[in-house]
Formats: C-alpha cells, structure tokens, sequence
C-alpha cells in the first residue's frame, strides 16, 4: 500500500529543511524522506574540525537564526545540532531510515520506491539530496597500480592516523588547504594543484567577506542580475579562491604544507611530479569536490548525460512537478549554501504550485497587467 501526499522531498539536510519550511508555511501537506537515522544531510560526514567559512550570522536557515553569537564561525557539530534542532523546532515530518532507490511516475502522480520496500505517491518532488553527498574522485594516470592509500576528502576525520606519513592533498579549495593545514602538523604534505592557490581576505576592514556580499547582494542575486554578474567578474580567474584570515597563507609560505603542481602520474609506491621527479608517498586524498546525488530520478528523463539535473532555477525542464533545492549555481552563488537554500526552495514550490494551479498564474499576470505599469516591481 502506498502512501499518498502532496509534495515527497527527498533529503532532510539543509536544503529539504528550508524546503519543509516553505510547505508548512503554504499548508501543503507533505513528507520528507530521509535515508540516514536523523536529519543534518551530508554534515555528519564531514571531518571532525571542520567550520563554516560563514559568520553564523549569515547561516541560518529561514524561521530560525543560528544560535549564539553572530559573528562567530560555528564548527561542524554546531551545523548539525542546528539543523536537528530545526527539524525538531517545527515539527517537520521526517521519516528518517528511508533510502530512496527510484522514481518514477504515471500520469500525474509520482511514485516513490524505497530501498526497504515502502513506497510513496505524491504529485510534486523536491529532490534536496544535495550538490556534497557523492565524492568526485578523478582517475589519474597510473593510479590503478598505486600500493598506498588513496581516499576522498569526504572519507578524512581526524589528521592521527596519518601521523608520519608522507601526504598529498589534492585541491586547491577551502578543504583542501585547511585538511593540508591540519595534516600538516602531523605529516609531512604536500598540497598538490592545477593552479596556484588565490586567497581571498576573510575580513577586509574589519568586517566578513559575507558581509559586504550581503550589502551588495552579490552573492545571493539571480545569476543573470547586474549584482551577480559583476561579483562573477571580479572573481574571474582560474581555480577556486579560498577565503582566510591569514592562517593558511602563512602556512603555506612556511612550507607546512608546500604547495606544488599536481603530478603528473602515479608511481607503484607514490607519485611522479611535474618536474621528474619521483617520491614515494603513503597516502594521497582528493579533496575534488562532489556531483549531485539524484540517480534515482534517472527512470524520469530529469537528468542529462552526464547525470546532471536538467532545470531552469531549480525548476525541471523536463519532467513537470519536479523542484530541486541545494544544487550548486542553482540560482545564486549561494544556492549551495545555508543562507541560500532557504530564498531558492521558496521559488521552487511557487513555481511548482503554478504547475498544479495554471489558473493562479494567469490571474496574477493579469494583476500584474492592470496594477503594475511596465518597468514597476510587483
């Protein structure tokens, strides 16, 4: 027997939280599925010392402000306490221990299979798995007949068991300077990039980096605005940029770790550098970022050839009734974060409602024909 409702959002990590927020807020009833054993999506997975590169200030999710003092960087345990006592604070109905392995869909409703048989039908999905669930790993050459240890950055805690090892990180993102940074204390490391690494200044004249992008509204306008294209500008270049207040600057000018060109293949017993040179190494970490986790839409035609969801703001192109929350540049240069999940699922469900009630949208543009001149803001 399955169960029927509204809207399924699948995922109850920041980005189906936000998206639980709205449904409430609309009384649209719904569900959330999610397959761990409480809410908090991909933050349990992360290592153990890892913080925000955003005040709290600018972290929270809608309804509800991220506790304490706003000016501080909160740690990892603090995210997922946050977003469990979210869950909790407004009664969100989660179903947790639910891994959804596909959906499909006849006529206009959604079915909804789980991986311990259950099954849902619903008549719109928001899919909030999340653009940091699935670990890039790129294959290099040679790395078949590597003997050492080869892991991704999302599989790294705690730098112990890598005490006396020869490191490479590879990346040249936040995570991948400060696990160096960490590893550094303990290893000997080398972090291993395409690009040299471009710091951008965590607190210029005195304030966070958020904070002026909040004033401005860079970072969370529409990517096709004025203010977005401009920010997209000024960060033009190659490579990521990695906000610090000067700590992994300094320690990447220490030497701990040393920054060198991404080798060019793996050896039986390490790596082969740029240069020539070869080096024995036991364990090597990518911290190369992630690919959406949405295989299980694959049965709706949602996804392109290269598994990437097709869409337009987080709104399905191809398949009607479908939303995603959470995806990177979904929307704004925030959409991946805490502070922009919660404008982009309010845009997603308003576009999905229009889907289900064409009606609506036609007497609004007729609203705003007869109240609204060309040019004036709705």
């Amino acid at each position: 027997m399955e169960t029927s409702v509204e809207t399924i959002v699948i995922g109850a990590g920041q980005s189906g939280l936000a998206a639980g927020y709205h449904l409430q807020r609309g009384d649209v009833p719904f569900l959330i599925l999610e397959a761990s054993d409480e809410p908090g999506g991909s933050w349990p997975h992360y290592y153990d010392s890892l913080r925000l590169f955003s005040p709290a200030r600018f972290s929270s999710l809608p309804g509800l402000p991220f506790p304490r003092e706003p000016e501080r960087y909160p740690a990892r345990d603090e995210v997922i306490a946050y977003l469990r006592g979210y869950a909790a604070h407004f009664q969100l109905p989660v179903i947790t221990g639910v891994k959804v392995e596909m959906v499909s869909r006849e006529g206009e409703r959604f079915h909804i299979r789980t991986a311990d048989g259950r099954s849902f039908q619903a008549q719109s999905v928001i899919a909030a798995t999340g653009a940091f669930h699935r670990p890039f790993t790129p294959q290099l050459p040679g790395q078949e007949q590597f003997r050492g240890r080869v892991l991704h950055s999302f599989a790294y805690r705690t730098p112990a068991p890598f005490a006396g090892q020869r490191v490479v990180v590879v990346g040249g993102g936040n995570s991948a300077v400060q696990i160096a940074a960490e590893l550094a204390k303990v290893a000997r490391v080398s972090l291993a990039v395409r690009e040299p690494v471009r710091f951008v200044t965590q607190r210029p004249y005195g304030r966070d980096v958020h904070w002026w992008w909040s004033l401005l509204r860079f970072d969370t306008s529409p990517l096709e605005s004025l203010q977005a294209r401009l920010f997209a500008r000024l960060a033009e270049g190659k490579g990521p940029r990695v906000l610090d207040a000067g700590v992994y600057r300094q320690a990447l000018a220490a030497g701990e770790p040393d920054a060198r060109e991404l080798f060019s293949s793996f050896t039986k017993n390490g790596v082969l550098w740029a240069d020539g040179q070869e080096e024995a190494v036991d364990t090597v970490i990518f911290a190369t970022g992630y690919q959406p986790n949405l295989d299980y839409l694959a049965p709706l035609g949602a996804l392109d050839d290269q598994g990437q969801p097709k869409h337009r703001h987080g709104v399905s192109t191809s398949v009607s009734g479908l939303g995603f929350v959470g995806l990177s540049n979904q929307r704004t240069f925030a959409s991946a974060a805490l502070r922009g999940v919660g404008p982009d699922a309010a845009v997603v469900l308003r576009a999905l409602q229009r889907q289900r009630r064409p009606e609506w949208g036609g007497l609004r543009s007729l609203w705003r024909g007869i109240c609204c001149p060309a040019g004036t803001p709705a």
